[in-house]
């Protein structure tokens, strides 16, 4: 199940990135997010009911809860003009929770610690454009967001559904240096293409991740 949410995450992701550059419109990814969210607290109920006493579960639970939050909330932002400040700082607080996540996993699951990682990395970013009013860091966000949408979701979750999830710190260690150069690539790109800044009130964005259990 957590791995059919960070599909939806990977798609939900890729859109705002999108909507970031100014390629997909504020009604049209607003809709989309508000599917994502819904279906995402849906799934999540689900599994904290059938998870019981399950640390690991409720933590996955709890993860997915957070950002089927985050969704439905950067949807209606961007449905109803709600101003950004509010799920900005939601994107910060998103973002400590996901160091958290990443502490937690180096040990037993330095992959997964990794894409934590990645994704603290995202909604901070997301936090300073929409909380902090940076609205200069758009480009630049937008195309890292659509970069690294789905080495770090829908690769990570196909390679969880076949039974292949990357074990091991060189699997890690190799997915960081890749998702490292995906950012300096975005920096590049952002840089060379002067894309115009979208309004964020309008777009809004989301971060990506969801808890995966391996």
């Amino acid at each position: 199940m957590s791995y059919i949410c960070l599909i939806l995450s990977g798609a939900a992701l890729l859109i705002n990135g999108l909507g970031l550059l100014g390629r997909v419109s504020a009604r049209d990814s607003g809709i989309f997010n508000v599917i994502v969210g819904t279906l995402q607290l849906i799934l999540a109920g689900s599994l904290a009911v059938s998870a019981g006493s399950d640390g690991g579960l409720l933590l996955g639970a709890l993860g997915i809860v957070l950002f089927g939050i985050t969704y439905l909330y950067v949807g209606l932002n961007s449905l109803l003009n709600l101003g950004s400040t509010g799920v900005g700082w939601f994107c910060a607080l998103v973002a400590l929770i996901a160091v958290f996540y990443t502490a937690d996993n180096i040990g037993r699951d330095p992959f997964l610690a990794v894409l934590w990682l990645s994704w603290a990395v995202l909604w901070s970013l997301f936090a300073l454009i929409l909380a902090g009013g940076k609205s200069s860091l758009s480009p630049f966000t937008g195309w890292a967001v659509v970069l690294t949408s789905q080495l770090t979701t829908t690769v990570p979750a196909l390679a969880g559904l076949s039974g292949a999830w990357p074990a091991g710190p060189f699997p890690a260690s190799l997915t960081a240096v890749v998702i490292a150069a995906l950012f300096g690539a975005a920096l590049l790109i952002s840089r060379a293409r002067r894309t115009p800044v979208v309004a964020t009130t309008g777009h809004g964005a989301a971060p990506v991740a969801e808890p995966v259990s391996a």
